[in-house]
């Protein structure tokens, strides 16, 4: 494994609505121009943000995908440092007409050090597990050591 692709997951319901509003999108250019906005929302709701990694050639990218293209520039790889896991919170801000609701959710982050505090984001997940196994992928990848901050006390592995 030389390649590593990082792709969010798009819900199923996004996938859904995308799709019917695209189709929807199209057969309203028919009879009017609102198609395009209808249209534009469903490629907005089918937009998969992501990253993609050639540790071969020592390069990456930020991607946007939708509906299987992808596209991004791809910039030379940095020397890293090290890899980091570690916990964050993620908060959700839900509106209704007279209501407004913040939604935490705790995610596992996994970055990239290099030139002592910049960093690529690697990896976004709910499993610990997950996290760790793809940190440790990479770290032999590029010959680094993993920095274990999901506690309060950071440590090395």
């Amino acid at each position: 494994m030389d390649k590593f692709t990082f792709k969010r997951k798009l819900p199923l319901w996004k996938s859904i609505l995308g799709l019917l509003l695209l189709a929807v999108g199209i057969y309203s250019l028919f009879s009017n121009f609102r198609g395009f906005i209808i249209i534009g929302l469903g490629v907005f709701m089918l937009l998969i943000e992501g990253s993609e990694f050639d540790f071969t050639d020592r390069k990456y990218r930020k991607t946007k995908s939708i509906l299987g293209f992808t596209i991004g520039k791809w910039q030379p790889l940095p020397e890293i440092e090290y890899v980091s896991v570690f916990k964050t919170t993620e908060t959700t801000t839900l509106r209704q007409t007279s209501a407004e609701a913040n939604v935490k959710t705790e995610v596992i982050k996994l970055n990239l050090f290099y030139e002592n505090n910049k960093r690529i984001e690697t990896y976004r997940t709910y499993d610990i597990e997950d996290a760790f196994k793809k940190a440790k992928d990479i770290a032999t990848l590029l010959n680094v050591d993993i920095l274990d901050a999901t506690e309060k006390e950071s440590k090395w592995l």
